[in-house]
């Protein structure tokens, strides 16, 4: 895979620049660089971002952090059996518990929400920090709704982080997916306060809640014309200019030249 020059692999984090310091510099910095790639390209381009990974872990299936950067692009790529692998892995490799609710998702994504639901009851949910707990709750409500029991997604998400007035990184899509869950139970004036609580919190643009709130108000944003009445507005506007130019060009005297000013043909 094509390596931009403007990338050195100094771009990483540095505790991922630590552990690759097992490796020969050669290829450190080879994985590193294609680390960067992957960090670039997982929003907007998954599927390069998923073979850039394919490529660091080839040249280094030994290093956490890669094994959790390919898990994380297999997960964007919806390979869920992929990822669940990868994040495996790279927990026995470190121990720690951080990876526990996308590994959780993963099993939603691979059709067995009984078995995200009962890793939310997991001890390991005990030592995640804050944001993991409403990770781990966001998931859980997910695999409730997989398995038809809305009604049970609402009260899993009702928590002290939704009632909380301060806002963190998951405040918005809490909220959203709290408003959502409500929405689907038909509780539409409760959904369209949350929703709009949703937005307030949303600072970087990571739900659709105005969207959701234009539906419920139902807002409709269209075009004026629509594509085929533009396109005839645009070639009678053209056929307009085109009469006008011929009829322009019947009104001059035909023994006066056109780049003249009438004034000097006529000597004047």
């Amino acid at each position: 895979m094509p390596i931009p020059e403007d990338v050195t692999g100094d771009e990483i984090d540095k505790s991922v620049r630590q552990e690759l310091m097992s490796l020969p510099k050669t290829l450190a910095d080879d994985v590193a660089k294609n680390l960067v790639m992957v960090a670039k390209l997982l929003d907007d381009e998954p599927e390069r971002a998923y073979e850039y990974s394919r490529v660091a872990l080839r040249l280094a299936s030994r290093v956490a952090a890669v094994r959790e950067a390919a898990g994380f692009a297999s997960y964007a790529v919806a390979k869920y059996s992929e990822a669940l692998a990868e994040f495996r892995a790279a927990r026995r490799m470190t121990g720690t518990v951080d990876l526990w609710p996308v590994m959780a998702d993963c099993e939603r994504g691979m059709g067995r929400p009984e078995r995200a639901l009962a890793m939310a009851g997991e001890p390991e949910v005990q030592k995640l920090d804050r944001a993991g707990q409403v990770e781990m709750r966001l998931v859980a409500a997910g695999a409730r709704r997989d398995m038809g029991q809305a009604d049970a997604a609402v009260v899993t998400l009702q928590s002290p982080e939704l009632a909380s007035q301060s806002v963190q990184p998951w405040t918005a899509r809490l909220r959203y997916a709290y408003a959502d869950a409500l929405l689907a139970v038909g509780r539409e004036s409760e959904a369209r306060e949350w929703f709009a609580k949703a937005l307030e919190a949303d600072q970087g643009g990571t739900t659709d809640a105005s969207d959701r709130l234009a539906e419920l108000d139902g807002v409709e944003f269209v075009d004026a014309l629509a594509p085929e009445e533009l396109e005839e507005s645009e070639e009678s506007e053209q056929v307009g200019d085109e009469i006008d130019d011929e009829s322009a060009d019947e009104d001059e005297p035909k023994d006066q030249p056109k780049d003249e000013p009438k004034g000097e043909a006529n000597g004047s």
